[in-house]
């Protein structure tokens, strides 16, 4: 069946945000006078949750012992992870997240050639805003038929829950798509919705366990090569 969309996740296949984000989140615990301190080894270990939230939540619960949560701790969570992204797209917004080699590109070629284009993400919408403003211009949400990100769907990666959403949203089949993925919960999630995926890995996940991925890539900095594997006809 002939590919008629391309479906991106967000953090760490369109940019390398993860270490921004590890760094938002340290600032954030340090204003509110926690003592956690999440390093790249902890971080790593963290990833393996999906949003930002959960996230918070796992290392309480699977990291903290002794911590006594508060009574509110839901909504403690959620102020959190509301400061943490206010750091994060100051950022953002700041230039200090460069979008991946090759994914404008990429973008420009698959538009040029009239495929669609979709999001598929965990992460908050503010963070995909602040991320394509920069990347790809003010007008980035006319780039995707779809945007799906945050908290849209009650299941995040590795459920197929934000994919199959964006099916629907899209009208396609899940054979007319292709996904970019950077993690093994986001492979296991666009897979689960039938869907042929490709990786392209960073420093926390080039590690991973990518079992059933239709290739593994360092980057897109070789597109022609991507093309190629992928069956594209967007070669130069």
């Amino acid at each position: 069946m002939t590919i008629k969309a391309i479906i991106f996740d967000v953090d760490g296949t369109l940019a390398d945000t993860e270490d921004a984000h590890r760094i938002a989140f340290n600032k954030t615990f340090a204003e509110n006078g926690l003592d956690w301190n999440w390093d790249v080894a902890l971080y790593d270990k963290l990833l393996k949750v999906t949003g930002g939230k959960e996230r918070i939540k796992y290392f309480v619960s699977d990291f903290l012992s002794d911590y006594q949560k508060p009574e509110n701790f839901d909504e403690f969570v959620k102020h959190l992870h509301q400061v943490k992204t206010s750091h994060y797209t100051a950022m953002l917004a700041d230039g200090h997240i460069p979008l991946r080699p090759g994914i404008r590109q990429f973008i420009n070629d698959a538009r040029a050639a009239g495929l669609l284009l979709a999001i598929a993400t965990t992460t908050s919408p503010e963070n995909v805003d602040a991320l394509l403003s920069v990347g790809l211009g003010k007008d980035w949400e006319s780039y995707f038929a779809s945007v799906g990100c945050g908290d849209i769907v009650p299941l995040k990666k590795p459920a197929p829950d934000i994919y199959n959403w964006v099916l629907q949203q899209t009208g396609l089949a899940p054979q007319e798509c292709i996904a970019l993925e950077d993690t093994n919960n986001g492979l296991r999630a666009s897979l689960a919705a039938g869907i042929k995926t490709y990786i392209t890995v960073n420093n926390y996940t080039s590690n991973q366990d990518f079992t059933g991925a239709a290739a593994v890539f360092d980057d897109l900095s070789d597109l022609d090569a991507f093309y190629r594997a992928a069956g594209l006809p967007l070669s130069k």
